[in-house]
């Protein structure tokens, strides 16, 4: 209890606080890419840093992907191109960015003592903790709406800087080149809720700086949108009206050009709200029950009720969604939780086991436990022994043997492996176990395993 106690105080939390960062930057370096959708943006990146095409997001070489704005792939990329293209590089940007959130987010701490709680707190979040590791458009989409809900937050106070207003609608411009409108979505009607609310909204839209705001807001983002749609027309039709509507309403979309919905029951995202903030979820449970009948007469917690709220609220009626659109909304949640903070007397206990959650999961990979996991979902290990032949890919290659093998491998039908054996030329290439069962046996006959996994497997030609 001792030790519990002594977390808290300031040196302890900051020290803890880079623990956790650098604990994760480890992780982010030994950990491979992942498919599908990890290894899919990373790969994007990588075509884009080798290309230089910074304006058309490419799936593949002359392929355009119209599904997500660019800023988190311009992240990616830049960090490839100053640095090299590993794991680590790829991930450094959102490692970046995340660390930079909780840092920032403890400024608005109410007890100053306790300045890097809110971030202690985010990266004992497994969802926050998760993608500070993983290549996503997600977390620049958190940036974005931190930035918007804090900067509006902040031009309301009583002598504000003006600079909170020109920060909001930076926030905007930011949430439209890493997610697209949604920005909007996801930060104007808790904000226009609160203000009613708080008979504010007069306030609001007078101070707001609407013609140096709004030109911020466009020269950061339109001038993109402009470009993509020039360089690949049909792009806006593709990205406003499909994946903004038809993603989250159509549950029979079929116009997904890189996947498919994932079908979900209907507010489930509340499921992902609680399970993917444990241990944390439990004490918000305890004080949101505490504050909900006095909450409208505090406008702190109030602000940060709606922001929790709207979220999972406008996501419950889509059957199309994954759990990384709750990540926004674990900013209130650690702002919600630090601020009520001294009024949980099983405080320490909670921090306690937050804090011991990515150490078990660094111990767990130390163990090698979690090798076998890794390795089943990447084909890192695959290319890696290619040694220095041509490698090739039976009818489809993943996003992780795209990007490890830097764009190299193709692929091949059945016609095409039988002319390779019959040239006698050795090569590689990357079969999967259900795709090797429906090969001829005189061709199976020719070709040697060398490596797998639990999902594929690589073979060279017999000598």
């Amino acid at each position: 209890m001792i030790f519990l106690a002594n977390l808290e105080r300031q040196q302890i939390l900051k020290r803890s606080f880079w623990a956790l960062v650098i604990l994760r930057g480890f992780l982010n370096a030994v950990i491979p890419l992942m498919d599908k959708t990890e290894a899919r943006y990373a790969e994007i990146a990588r075509i884009m840093a080798e290309t230089q095409n910074w304006i058309v997001l490419q799936i593949d070489y002359g392929i355009p992907f119209w599904a997500k704005p660019p800023l988190s792939t311009w992240a990616s990329a830049l960090s490839i191109s100053l640095f090299d293209a590993s794991a680590f590089f790829v991930r450094l940007p959102y490692l970046i960015v995340c660390s930079f959130i909780g840092w920032w987010i403890g400024q608005f701490n109410r007890d100053k003592g306790l300045h890097y709680l809110p971030g202690i707190i985010l990266l004992t979040l497994p969802e926050f903790f998760l993608h500070a590791g993983v290549v996503s458009t997600d977390v620049f989409l958190t940036l974005s709406t931190t930035i918007v809900m804090l900067a509006f937050w902040k031009s309301m106070q009583l002598g504000a800087s003006k600079k909170w207003g020109y920060f909001f609608f930076l926030g905007l411009g930011l949430g439209l080149l890493a997610k697209g409108p949604l920005i909007g979505v996801l930060t104007l009607p808790p904000i226009i809720v609160w203000c009613l609310i708080q008979h504010k909204l007069f306030k609001a839209l007078k101070t707001a700086p609407w013609l140096l705001g709004s030109l911020i807001m466009t020269t950061i983002a339109l001038p993109w949108y402009i470009l993509t749609e020039k360089a690949s027309p049909g792009f806006i039709d593709y990205f406003i009206v499909g994946e903004h509507f038809n993603r989250y309403f159509n549950s029979e979309w079929v116009g997904d050009k890189y996947g498919f919905p994932k079908q979900q029951p209907y507010g489930i995202v509340w499921v992902f709200l609680f399970a993917f903030c444990l241990p944390w979820s439990i004490f918000l449970i305890q004080s949101l029950r505490k504050k909900i009948r006095t909450i409208r007469h505090h406008p702190w917690g109030l602000f940060l009720l709606f922001w929790m709220l709207w979220t999972p609220l406008f996501f419950s009626t889509s059957s199309s969604l994954i759990h990384p659109y709750i990540l926004p909304v674990t900013i209130p949640v650690a702002l919600w939780i630090s601020h009520f903070w001294n009024e949980n007397k099983k405080r320490t206990l909670y921090l306690g086991i937050g804090i011991s959650i990515p150490v078990i999961l660094f111990v767990v990979y130390l163990s090698g436990f979690a090798k076998p996991l890794l390795e089943n979902n990447t084909d890192k290990y695959l290319i890696e022994n290619s040694a220095a032949l041509p490698i090739y890919a039976l009818q489809k290659k993943t996003y992780s043997s795209q990007f490890y093998s830097q764009g190299k491998i193709k692929i091949v039908d059945t016609l095409g492996l039988k002319k390779m054996i019959d040239s006698n030329t050795q090569f590689k290439i990357i079969i999967d176990h259900r795709t090797l069962e429906n090969i001829s046996p005189k061709i199976k006959n020719r070709l040697n395993k060398k490596i797998e996994h639990k999902k594929r497997g690589i073979y060279m030609l017999k000598e």
